[in-house]
């Protein structure tokens, strides 16, 4: 009974038709770096998902440009995205991250392009396969999406929030070294203060 479903499991991974592109991209400064994908059949499926890891507010510019040099998506000073949409062209499909609201800070942005074929949710009709079956091979499919947004949802919280604690730290070290140089200079301001009225004093006398 295990067999067939395990059998059926393996053919559904090797069936899907899809590239994907995983990476992680510093942004300098006022940078706008863009990529590109390309879709060999209309109607393919597109996904792409993004997030700020660090720097600054965590939030990017972003667009994704469709061959005819129209708009599919754009947003402005989001900190992530996870889309899914449809190719209606064949061609070269551009992903734009821009930091230009930065004067100075650079920003760590996590991103995935995905191109997929629809038809790869198909599953094969085999004697002996029963809907209990193929509703089980959909919903573990389901099961290990929800587990793969909340790796990426989690991995994102953990690199803002250390992101946070490094700047945090770097504040205290920044404030105290002002407070340990205010400290001196008060001190050697009070001792020029107390050397400069002795010597007035002494001079008087004379």
């Amino acid at each position: 009974m295990q067999l067939p479903l395990l059998s059926y499991g393996l053919w559904a991974l090797m069936a899907v038709q899809a590239t994907a592109t995983a990476l992680t991209y510093k942004l300098g400064a006022n940078e706008e770096a863009c990529f590109y994908t390309r879709t060999e059949r209309q109607e393919e499926k597109v996904a792409f998902y993004f997030a700020v890891q660090s720097g600054g507010s965590f939030d990017i510019d972003y667009k994704v440009t469709g061959p005819n040099g129209k708009y599919v998506l754009d947003g402005q000073k989001e900190r992530q995205g996870d889309f899914v949409f449809t190719a209606r062209e064949i061609g070269d499909y551009k992903f734009c991250f821009s930091n230009e609201m930065s004067t100075y800070t650079e920003k760590f942005v996590d991103f995935e392009i995905a191109v997929e074929n629809e038809a790869r949710v198909a599953l094969p009709s085999k004697q002996g396969a029963s809907p209990e079956q193929t509703s089980t091979l959909e919903d573990f499919s389901g099961q290990l999406s929800t587990i793969t947004r909340n790796q990426k949802y989690f991995r994102t919280r953990e690199n803002r929030n250390f992101s946070t604690v490094r700047s945090t730290e770097k504040r205290i070290i920044n404030f105290s070294l002002i407070q340990i140089l205010l400290v001196v200079s008060m001190g050697a301001l009070q001792v020029f203060i107390v050397r400069f009225f002795f010597q007035g004093a002494r001079k008087g006398y004379v």
